[in-house]
């Protein structure tokens, strides 16, 4: 049985006070700072994020870069100690942030995002804890606990952000649409990228889905090489598809159009979820999307809310 989505959490949130007066130029760097992340990276967000209005799509890119900068770490070269360490200044930024005092240029393009929107600091701080995850790992074969508690720390918490800065924030609904999207997208990353993530020794697919496929190792290498792999990739992917499902459900209860930058996403991520199944779910088999099927998927979902299941 499909596990139900993490429940939404609903936030008291903590108010950041007025970051202290920052020169002009010094705001102004910050702002291009965190655009110049966005810009490199050629994230499939960057579409979306131009969409929005100005202060909005200055907001993102703030939240992109610092889930860039976190994400960096954990990734890149070092001791696993010296991922802690550096995380831990993150954190330390955090608090100074909510106290009125960024120092990073980040943290201070973070700053007027969130006591322009409101944004809650338990978000930042899940975020951090799921980079704690990897940079603590390599995660092989978690169990689905912690698999779902991986996916609402660095995924959820991005969508739980977003949806505030989109104006769509702050219901139950809009809450359970963050979750549930944040779910299938990162369930579909996943498997897209079993093989990549061997690769660095990184195994995400949950312990118990394995076991029930006779697969008894978590050795990356192994588990790529598996023959019931494919098999245990594809009740992976159902529950895919029912977060999509899910996330579909919340969009009647709230003005969808908010979402748009959402949509956009979502669109992508379920083209890719369908690339993965016509590929029989084979994680040795690549699945590329083209940049013009990109942006098809995209305009669809963005023009008009996929009320349909678009999986099937």
């Amino acid at each position: 049985m499909t596990p139900p989505v993490s429940d939404a959490v609903q936030h008291s949130p903590v108010s950041a006070p007025e970051p202290k007066a920052q020169p002009l130029s010094r705001i102004d760097e910050a702002r291009a700072h965190a655009r110049s992340v966005v810009e490199a990276s050629g994230t499939s967000f960057g579409p979306g994020m131009r969409i929005l209005s100005k202060e909005r799509r200055e907001a993102m890119f703030a939240v992109y870069a610092y889930c860039r900068e976190i994400d960096d770490i954990a990734d890149e070269e070092g001791t696993r100690d010296e991922k802690i360490d550096a995380l831990k200044e993150w954190y330390v930024e955090i608090d100074q942030i909510y106290q009125g005092n960024p120092s990073k240029l980040t943290g201070i393009a973070l700053a007027e995002a969130i006591v322009r929107f409101n944004l809650p600091k338990e978000e930042f701080t899940l975020l951090l804890e799921g980079m704690e995850m990897d940079a603590s790992g390599p995660i092989q074969g978690p169990s689905m606990e912690d698999y779902l508690a991986y996916c609402r720390r660095v995924a959820g918490a991005v969508g739980m952000l977003s949806m505030r800065i989109f104006r769509a924030g702050g219901g139950e609904h809009e809450d359970r649409f963050a979750i549930a999207l944040a779910n299938a997208l990162q369930t579909t990353n996943i498997l897209r990228d079993v093989a990549e993530d061997a690769e660095i020794d990184r195994l995400y697919l949950p312990r118990e889905i394995l076991v029930r496929h006779g697969i008894k190792t978590v050795v990356p290498a192994e588990v790529l090489q598996h023959p019931n792999t494919k098999s245990a990739c594809a009740e992976l992917g159902e529950q895919a598809r029912t977060y999509f499902q899910e996330a579909r459900e919340c969009l009647q209860y709230f003005d969808w159009r908010l979402a748009r930058p959402a949509l956009l996403m979502m669109g992508v991520y379920e083209r890719y979820w369908r690339a993965l199944r016509d590929a029989d779910w084979d994680p040795t088999r690549p699945v590329k999307l083209t940049k013009l099927q990109k942006l098809m998927s995209a305009a669809r979902y963005m023009l008009a809310p996929p009320l349909q299941d678009k999986t099937t």
